[in-house]
């Protein structure tokens, strides 16, 4: 049984969350825009140079007409110091942001790391969605932060977290196509950064500005490199992604209702298929998603009064986030095994699932996993036993040794699809 602790913090935070979700049915408001974060919610800032656990951290807004956002996590095995062998890493202590990595002098701050090339490792992309129950969490918050600090150092790999819109200000399909945006925007990220490089191997003679968002090299044939730009003149692509990103080897992560929306947004990258070039999707994490059906589970009559999210909870949730009109326990967005899908589900990407024996939703994770392995997809499940819905990725149990365990073991799964041909097993 969970330990008292959990029970006592699952009491309390039920009873809190039970009356904000109340409040929100009683009086919504509708707010395209949508927010990511709420007031009473703690904030990580930002840390654009390597702290002690060696990840860097920056904030992006990519959609000007929405509150749509991002934090990149790097981990700095991105960088490698070239006199050193290919395994050793820079460290950069927490109390500097400049960093030498190279013999030609160029310094590292950072935030803009150097581009050449040379020192660069490509590492694979996690994008992960965080949990909330649609109306809660961001990208920002602590317990987020923390969790894809983790991810980025255990993987060894670029995180993107996604701040997407909540409810009841954005309902359906707001958080979908949020996270179809991202992947689009990803995916158009890497088209500038290979273009940008093309460019940057001529070697151009004259001077000024070139057309179509080029900047042009200075004069005399110094051979300076040209670079795709903004009309402000700032570059259009974002540097860490261009140096550090490998688009082939992108793995899609969904915590609670993030696992909905990156379960939605793998079978939208199958639809798209070489339009997403050159993203691949080649395998999706579904940790304790927030399914639900008409046709209650065994789970979900056992344990509908579980810990933290229970089935009250949770319908609550679900309302503030379908529009009326579209309240339906098997929408697509509630029930993946409806009749109603667009792809077949032998297409779906490798599927890890992560499930607690204290969640009344276990059930109907547990049962989309089999209908994945009946069409031959790898789709293994992790149950943790004495485990509550969210127990590796909430604030108050992100320290313990189970949530430890359990991003190892995601960790571990992940490396046969990200690492590099000859290396899948070496962690």
């Amino acid at each position: 049984m969970p330990s008292v602790t959990v029970k006592l913090y699952s009491v309390l935070s039920k009873f809190f969350l039970k009356r904000k979700l109340q409040t929100l049915i009683e009086s919504p408001t509708h707010n395209p825009n949508g927010i990511v974060s709420r007031p009473d919610e703690t904030i990580a800032a930002a840390n654009p140079s390597f702290s002690d656990d060696g990840v860097a951290t920056k904030d992006l807004h990519i959609d000007p007409l929405t509150s749509l956002s991002l934090r990149i996590f790097l981990p700095d095995s991105a960088i490698v110091s070239p006199k050193s062998i290919p395994d050793l890493r820079v460290r950069v202590p927490s109390s500097r942001s400049l960093k030498k990595v190279s013999d030609s002098g160029v310094v590292y701050g950072g935030y803009s790391p150097e581009k050449s090339g040379r020192n660069c490792r490509k590492l694979p992309i996690i994008l992960q969605f965080h949990g909330g129950g649609w109306v809660t969490g961001g990208s920002d918050t602590v317990a987020n932060d923390v969790f894809c600090r983790r991810l980025a150092k255990l993987c060894d790999a670029v995180v993107v977290a996604v701040g997407y819109r909540l409810a009841p200000e954005s309902r359906f399909p707001a958080a979908f196509d949020d996270g179809v945006k991202v992947l689009n925007w990803l995916a158009k990220q890497a088209n500038l950064a290979e273009c940008d490089r093309s460019f940057g191997n001529r070697m151009v003679g004259g001077g000024g500005r070139g057309g179509g968002g080029v900047i042009g090299g200075g004069g005399g044939g110094d051979g300076r490199r040209r670079q795709i730009v903004d009309g402000f003149g700032a570059s259009m692509f974002e540097p860490w992604l261009a140096a550090h990103a490998d688009p082939s080897r992108c793995v899609l992560l969904g915590v609670s209702c993030g696992a909905n929306i990156a379960n939605y947004v793998a079978k939208y990258s199958v639809k798209a298929g070489k339009l997403l070039d050159p993203i691949r999707v080649v395998a999706q994490v579904l940790m304790y998603p927030f399914f639900i059906g008409t046709t209650p589970t065994p789970s979900e009559v056992k344990l509908c009064n579980s810990y933290l999210y229970d089935k009250s909870m949770s319908l609550l949730a679900w309302k503030l986030f379908l529009p009326g009109e579209d309240f339906n326990l098997d929408h697509p967005a509630c029930n993946p095994l409806n009749s109603g899908r667009e792809v077949p589900l032998k297409y779906t990407p490798p599927t890890l699932t992560i499930v607690a024996e204290h969640d009344w939703m276990r059930d109907r994770a547990i049962a989309y996993s089999e209908e994945l392995r009946k069409v031959n997809v790898d789709a293994p499940v992790l149950d943790y036993k004495d485990a509550i819905h969210e127990f590796a990725t909430l604030d108050v149990l992100l320290k313990t040794p189970q949530a430890q365990a359990c991003a190892e073991d995601i960790c571990i799964w992940m490396k046969k699809y990200i690492s590099l041909r000859g290396h899948e097993f070496s962690y």
